[in-house]
């Protein structure tokens, strides 16, 4: 791409930064918390700011039994198609989710003001992902006006938004995709400024009933102990934790499998042996790792360990299965794109590497789709506080984030 290309898209995305930024903190005020995961309302905002900037937005409220199947209130899922040249060339998709994890304790910011301090905007969802929101929005802007200049652009851009990444994706773009509502491609998903991401680790949630029987604490032979049960069960988990170190990846930035136990409830009452266990546990795996063979694993610890307990019942119920992101035929056109012109705005080089979550990237993977992430955000999670107080974003990534993902659909569009 040459220089000039460059400067124009540069000084287009710095034509409308302030827009852009506004645009951002427009969607960062309202909540979109998941759970209990109600974002209707948000996306009826982000469609409204969608068509003040010129575009025809395509709202498709998912059906309210396939949002409670998700354990959410309400899910609409936005697109903005626009058409270059001829549209011969490709499709490329775009796609950030609006739904966050709720704010938690420890803010010294309104998680929902979009404050800016020093050059960062702070408030939930401002990197994690309501920000390429505006980096792709605006990068979309930034292409049409090169094309209103003259410059040859031939292929589809589609936006992709979306709100229930946090419950797994299965209504969002996964529905999307299965509608037949979109065929792109290849796909962009939200991600970070100075990595292309091209592989992340998938995840099995599985709760966990350990069921006995209800006695008198004074006399606690008279019921069956389900927290006593639990406990070996958990013990067993635990202790399984050292052996899945020693499982390594080959993908850059990817370690070793994990294993978690995020929830535990149950029991009546202080003076009542618990008739009534449950947990819920998170298991990261490796790209290199398959379902089938995890969770056959861990049923087999769960139900041997258990075994152990007489007069205990158990239920071994799965949430969540998240596939791990692997990098398909094609995807490396998406990634070498991006890194070129990440140098050229970011003024370093830009990684390709691996990342131990699971994102909405693997559904149009899943669907054979080459895809990657890259977005606005800093080096690492832990620098944007992802997930944790006072998430924030530097408004430099935004700027370069743009301008990037600009230049690079611009050069796959022919330009």
């Amino acid at each position: 791409m040459s220089t000039d290309l460059h400067s124009a898209i540069r000084a287009h995305v710095d034509a409308d930064f302030d827009a852009e930024c506004a645009f951002l903190a427009e969607l960062v005020r309202i909540p979109t918390d998941n759970p209990p995961g109600d974002c209707a309302a948000h996306a009826q905002k982000a469609q409204q700011l969608l068509t003040a900037l010129g575009h025809t937005v395509e709202a498709h409220a998912v059906p309210i039994e396939a949002v409670r199947a998700a354990g959410m209130i309400s899910a609409t899922n936005l697109i903005v198609r626009h058409r270059f040249g001829d549209g011969s060339g490709p499709t490329i998709a775009l796609n950030a989710h609006g739904d966050v994890v709720p704010p938690g304790l420890g803010w010294t910011h309104d998680p929902y003001g979009a404050a800016i301090v020093d050059g960062a905007m702070y408030g939930r969802g401002v990197a994690v992902s309501k920000s390429d929101f505006a980096t792709y929005t605006f990068a979309l802007r930034a292409l049409q006006k090169l094309a209103a200049e003259g410059v040859a652009l031939n292929g589809g851009i589609e936006l992709h938004f979306t709100y229930d990444e946090e419950v797994g994706g299965d209504i969002g773009p996964r529905w999307l995709l299965e509608q037949g509502l979109s065929k792109p491609d290849y796909a962009i998903s939200a991600g970070f400024s100075y990595a292309v991401t091209t592989a992340h680790n998938g995840c099995l949630h599985l709760e966990v009933t350990v069921r006995g029987r209800q006695g008198h604490a004074a006399m606690p032979e008279s019921g069956i102990d389900a927290l006593a049960a639990a406990t070996s069960v958990l013990q067993a988990l635990y202790a399984s934790r050292d052996a899945l170190k020693s499982r390594r990846s080959s993908v850059t930035g990817i370690n070793h499998p994990t294993l978690n136990v995020g929830l535990i409830e149950g029991g009546i009452n202080t003076n009542v042996v618990p008739d009534r266990v449950s947990f819920r546990l998170d298991r990261r795996m490796i790209p290199e790792e398959s379902l089938q063979q995890v969770e056959a694993e861990l049923r087999g610890l769960i139900e041997t360990s258990a075994a152990a307990c007489p007069g205990i019942g158990l239920e071994i119920r799965r949430l969540l299965f998240a596939m791990p992101l692997v990098s398909l035929p094609g995807s490396d056109k998406l990634t070498r794109a991006l890194q070129r012109h990440g140098e050229h705005y970011f003024a370093t080089p830009i990684a390709e590497h691996g990342v131990p979550l699971y994102t909405d990237a693997r559904h149009y993977a899943a669907a054979g789709i080459p895809t990657v992430l890259y977005g606005a955000g800093p080096r690492t999670l832990a620098e944007a506080h992802g997930h944790a107080a006072d998430e924030c974003l530097q408004l430099s990534d935004l700027r370069g984030a743009t301008a990037t993902v600009a230049a690079a659909l611009a050069e796959l569009l022919g330009a």
